[in-house]
């Protein structure tokens, strides 16, 4: 039986500003969360972010890791630039097709694929104003409105991931 340990690497995610511009705050909280999501990957093997480890056969962290690529590609790359869904083809044949997709690719691979999407995700959101608006589902969304809800995403599935990481290895951590 595996007992707690605490995280051990060294912490290098960035810190949100504690007095920036709202724009600032909102980049900061978000890519505070996408460097939490490598952090807590980091040193698990393929097996081990393959292993299911709830009822839900597809939460583990290589899908959380694919899913969270999917949520940035869709939400900066389809509905704040406009352009066509890679995986709608995909989705509509098995709607957690970015979950099970993951199982099929090396942990660093993910990650790497994950952070070069966040990397076009801040470069299409750093073209817009906060404010600007883009047709969604029948009304609009702000690019506020993303940022936020990326924000919230990211968060819930790290979550997800420290539940997973502990009950791997026991390693625990922010």
């Amino acid at each position: 039986m595996w007992h707690r340990v605490a995280v051990s690497k060294i912490d290098t995610r960035p810190e949100p500003p504690l007095n920036g511009s709202e724009r600032e705050t909102l980049n900061g909280f978000l890519d505070f969360l996408r460097g939490t999501i490598r952090w807590k990957c980091d040193g698990l093997t393929d097996e081990q972010a393959r292993r299911a480890l709830l009822p839900s056969e597809l939460t583990t962290v290589a899908g959380l890791v694919g899913h969270l690529g999917y949520v940035e590609q869709y939400w900066f790359e389809v509905v704040l630039a406009g352009e066509p869904d890679r995986w709608a083809e995909a989705l509509a044949s098995d709607p957690d097709a970015e979950f099970r997709r993951a199982l099929d690719l090396p942990l660093a691979t993910l990650l790497d694929r994950y952070e070069a999407q966040c990397e076009r995700s801040r470069r299409i959101a750093a073209d817009r104003e906060l404010d600007d608006e883009v047709p969604f589902r029948g009304g609009v969304v702000s690019v506020r409105f993303v940022l936020t809800h990326l924000i919230e995403e990211t968060g819930r599935h790290a979550g997800h991931l420290d539940v997973l990481r502990e009950l791997i290895d026991g390693r625990t951590g922010e």
